[in-house]
């Protein structure tokens, strides 16, 4: 089978599109045709191996793992001895651990939900880190019909999702966003702040719940607009490149414990019960992944190079046929 193949840490020369064994199905695993798959920020940071203390996990010296790739979309075409759930023909999509920028990958049963048939195999792929962290961290803080919701870093993978669902709570929500983008995020239900030419954190509305996904304040701006009781959640990606966001998550984490407002950090967990509900948003028409280009998996290699020098509005999809 072809894949997106990378022998060490590096920018996007180092990948490569490469022949590979297909992989074995474990008993509890399924073999999935993968027809879509989407890219997201952890897929960049365990590309160059940053910051430098994930290489823990991922790998000292060089990757364990040379094919990246999380979110999922595609046909079962095996399955397990222990698997009972899925048939060879259904349609899941999900989130894998690792190797999914293939034409086929060896995933959990228990990891993948079934993809309804109103929801394309490039939206289902969309869904399951992005969606499902936005969705995770509203419901962290609380965010119901009237809740005043600040989302900064508005056009993004995660953003535009968390725009979108907090305004289908009801939600009264503010995007944060740069001038490019300032329309895409008033289109799914934000007014908007162009981060260009206005601080948020220096104005006179305060905010119930503070999503920050895009850094680029300090902790004590952000609390200034957070109102009494708030909630700031923290999912931001920023840093430098050895500890990365960890001393500002530590931070949040220790000061949150001595504070009034609620300040925690934002971290998702697989659910598939979560992207069920998720696909029936989509299927209903109530939220719509926001998709800036779909290209063939051969062409992941000058995805990630783009990426380096422009941000991707929502997500970017890639298919295997």
């Amino acid at each position: 089978m072809k894949a997106i193949v990378r022998d060490t840490y590096g920018t996007a020369d180092v990948l490569r599109y490469a022949d590979v064994p297909r992989p074995a199905v474990g008993p509890d695993q399924v073999l999935v045709r993968v027809r879509a798959c989407s890219l997201n920020f952890a897929d960049r940071a365990a590309l160059r191996g940053e910051p430098a203390v994930t290489r823990l996990a991922w790998g000292l010296r060089r990757p364990k793992e040379p094919i990246l790739g999380r979110d999922v979309a595609g046909t079962v075409v095996e399955v397990g001895a222990k698997v009972t759930r899925w048939q060879p023909g259904d349609d899941v999509f999900g989130e894998t651990e690792q190797r999914g920028f293939a034409e086929y990958v060896a995933a959990p049963a228990d990891h993948l939900a079934r993809k309804p048939a109103g929801v394309a195999f490039e939206q289902a792929a969309t869904l399951p880190v992005a969606a499902t962290t936005a969705l995770q961290a509203l419901r962290l803080g609380g965010v119901e019909a009237g809740s005043r919701v600040l989302v900064n870093g508005a056009s993004g993978g995660v953003g535009t999702f968390a725009v979108q669902l907090a305004a289908d709570l009801g939600a009264q929500v503010t995007g944060v966003c740069s001038t490019r983008n300032t329309e895409l995020v008033r289109s799914l239900g934000a007014e908007v702040v162009d981060y260009t030419r206005v601080d948020f954190t220096r104005g006179d509305r305060s905010y119930d719940v503070i999503v920050d996904l895009a850094g680029g304040h300090r902790l004590a701006a952000l609390r200034r607009v957070l109102a009494p009781g708030g909630v700031y959640l923290s999912g931001s990606g920023s840093g430098g490149r050895v500890l990365g966001p960890l001393p500002h998550l530590l931070t949040v984490t220790a000061l949150g414990a001595v504070t009034r407002q609620r300040l925690l950090v934002v971290a998702a967990r697989r659910d598939t019960a979560d992207l069920d509900h998720l696909a029936g948003l989509v299927a209903a028409g109530r939220i719509t992944p926001v998709i800036e280009a779909v290209s063939p998996l051969a062409q992941a290699p000058g995805v990630f190079r783009a990426l380096d020098t422009d941000h991707a509005r929502g997500k970017i999809v890639l298919t295997c046929g």
